[in-house]
């Protein structure tokens, strides 16, 4: 059986939601996920799943989450070479250049330890409440699964 675990950090909640929608839809696709809040998990837990999914949130003009900058700092010395990532993170267009930064952040610190990405990172406006947000993270779940899928067959 394919294991996800899926990390967040969130202030407002929509994080949470984001982390949430992306572990249901994994687990209709016979995924074993587990997911947890940031500051309550290791980055070294990503060596026993298949697929690691991170959704931060950017803090003011582009600060990673305080609650995760051990676990980002662990992420950038670990071997995750055979691991499939993907980061995806609610933020507010009020922030500009600064919109969810930390996303990207955390796909370069996946890219370094050696991780493959297995979907193209998801920004979300505010709260995930829109179809067409639900939607883009429904897809997101899908191609971590079929990423994992291709790499294993």
């Amino acid at each position: 059986m394919v294991k996800a675990k899926v990390v967040f950090a969130s202030i407002t909640g929509n994080n949470e939601d984001v982390a949430d929608i992306i572990s249901e839809e994994l687990e209709k696709k016979g995924v074993e996920v587990e997911t947890d809040e940031i500051s309550q998990c290791d980055a070294a837990d990503f060596e026993d799943v298949d697929l690691c999914v991170v959704t931060p949130y950017t803090y003011d003009e582009g600060a990673l989450p305080d609650e995760g900058m051990d676990f980002y700092d662990d992420l950038n010395e670990m071997d995750l070479k055979g691991k499939i990532f993907g980061v995806a993170g609610s933020g507010d267009t009020f922030y500009g250049e600064y919109f969810c930064t930390a996303v990207d952040d955390f796909a370069k610190a996946f890219e370094k330890a050696g991780a493959v990405s297995g979907a193209p990172a998801v920004k979300i406006n505010l709260a995930p409440d829109s179809d067409e947000d639900i939607q883009k993270l429904t897809d997101f779940a899908d191609q971590l699964v079929a990423t994992y899928e291709k790499s294993h067959s």
